[in-house]
């Protein structure tokens, strides 16, 4: 799944309660997304793919580092230990990157058929590996279904909590977001 699919289903596990606070929204949101740091290799292959080294760390460790049960742990450690409401933010932080894991396992294959496996015991064991045949292609219509209902979801949260993922970067921007929603969706009601 594309990393706006992880960040808007992050947004909708980190509105599952809503006396969640904006820390805890953003903390648990991010780790919808966060698995995806190992696919940061893509960069340093940009940079030296006219070297006389080009370096191939996007097909050598995406889905490696991030995705797996030792990163997932981590996280959830992290977000305890910054998170005010500490146990249930360190729950939904573990519960948000498993279903990470769980859209990248059914809808994340390659144009050219290839299925990225996630090495769930990395790296005190590659025994488990996550892979599913029936996954489908990352740009599937699957995905963008998927994407939509969320989007739908991550708007009617927002009209009825007042705020949405805008808030992580503007509260003037999220607070003229919400406004223009509320307008627009509960005059016509």
């Amino acid at each position: 799944m594309s990393p706006v699919t992880h960040f808007l289903l992050g947004w909708m596990v980190a509105n599952a309660d809503a006396d969640n606070q904006r820390r805890e929204r953003v903390i648990i949101t991010l780790a919808g997304v966060a698995p995806d740091v190992d696919g940061l290799g893509v960069i340093a292959d940009v940079l030296t793919r006219h070297s006389q080294h080009p370096l191939n760390w996007f097909a050598q460790y995406h889905h490696l580092f991030g995705h797996n049960l030792s990163f997932g742990l981590v996280l959830s450690a992290l977000a305890f230990f910054v998170a005010q409401r500490k146990w249930q933010t360190a729950l939904l932080v573990f519960f948000s990157f498993h279903l990470h894991l769980l859209g990248d396992l059914v809808g994340s294959r390659s144009p050219d058929g290839y299925q990225w496996p996630m090495v769930y015991l990395w790296p005190f064991s590659n025994a488990v590996q996550l892979l599913w045949n029936g996954q489908w292609a990352l740009n599937g219509w699957q995905n963008f279904v998927i994407t939509g209902v969320a989007l739908l979801a991550v708007f009617a949260l927002a009209v009825k909590r007042g705020y949405s993922p805008l808030e992580m970067i503007s509260a003037s921007a999220n607070r003229k977001f919400i406004e223009t929603l509320r307008r627009r969706f509960q005059s016509s009601k």
